[in-house]
């Protein structure tokens, strides 16, 4: 499987400089040695405590901070430059409340210079249908429930036009009925979408529904590696394989370690 992202042995530390600055080598360090990938095609999952650093390697790989040290790939090749070369949703929609759906579906093809012509208004309403949410066009963010709001934030991120895309706990503002409504989209829609996920989450059970892998992050300073985990579930899932026995075990180990992990970090 051909790797779209590929960390290895990045360290990073916040400095003084802050936004997109390198961070001074005398600061703690936040990572020390973390390696992951992601391959064409796969959905990963990351979890961990808050304050472990999810957000900031999300960042990272957006190109918003530097490392000190490591090195990371983009789509097979040293990417110093990659910022705006991945898609990035964050947990919020940060929709533009005086635009339509339409129109804030169109920005990411604003920013890259490429016009709001009659294709970009196509693929829109293609994908307004794909997501269940045909009609809505025209509509304003205030006008639509949540759930709808995250959907028009994920088809904005797909407009981008990038393999990968980054997922901030998109889900994770919303009530349980709205979160297991779209995890059902999702998994209904991921075949068809030709794109790889990187995937921040605090429910294990969502983490283990839509991931083909899921990593642990060590808490912050620790200098823990990451801990990998395939998820051997058949695709394609539903809702419903939460209640069988080998999602359960599954869920329970990943209880597991993370309670050991957390042990061993206090200690």
């Amino acid at each position: 499987m051909a790797s779209l992202l590929s960390l290895r042995d990045i360290t990073f530390a916040f400095g003084r400089g802050g936004g997109r600055g390198r961070a001074s080598d005398g600061d703690g360090g936040l990572f020390s040695g973390l390696s992951l990938d992601v391959g064409e095609g796969e959905f990963v999952s990351v979890i961990g405590a808050s304050g472990s650093g999810k957000s900031t390697l999300f960042k990272l790989v957006a190109g918003l901070l530097e490392p000190i040290g490591g090195e990371l790939t983009l789509y097979g090749e040293p990417a110093p430059e990659r910022l705006g070369k991945v898609g990035y949703m964050p947990q919020r929609d940060l929709l533009l409340p005086w635009r339509t759906v339409m129109d804030n579906c169109l920005l990411p093809l604003e920013l890259a210079k490429h016009g709001q012509g009659k294709g970009g208004a196509a693929e829109v309403r293609k994908l307004l249908g794909l997501l269940g949410l045909e009609g809505c066009e025209h509509a304003y963010p205030a006008e639509l429930s949540g759930g709808m709001r995250q959907r028009v934030a994920f088809l904005r991120t797909l407009m981008t036009g990038r393999p990968l895309l980054l997922l901030d706990e998109p889900f994770g503002a919303l009530d349980a009925m709205t979160k297991r409504e779209l995890h059902q989209w999702l998994l209904g829609l991921w075949g068809g979408l030709n794109k790889s996920v990187l995937f921040i989450t605090h429910d294990l059970e969502e983490a283990i529904l839509l991931s083909d892998r899921i990593y642990l992050m060590p808490a912050a300073g620790s200098g823990q590696a990451l801990l990998e985990l395939r998820v051997e579930l058949p695709r394609p899932r539903a809702n419903s394989m939460k209640y069988e026995p080998e999602f359960i075990r599954f869920r329970q180990e990943l209880e597991r370690l993370l309670d050991a992990q957390q042990t061993h970090d206090v200690h």
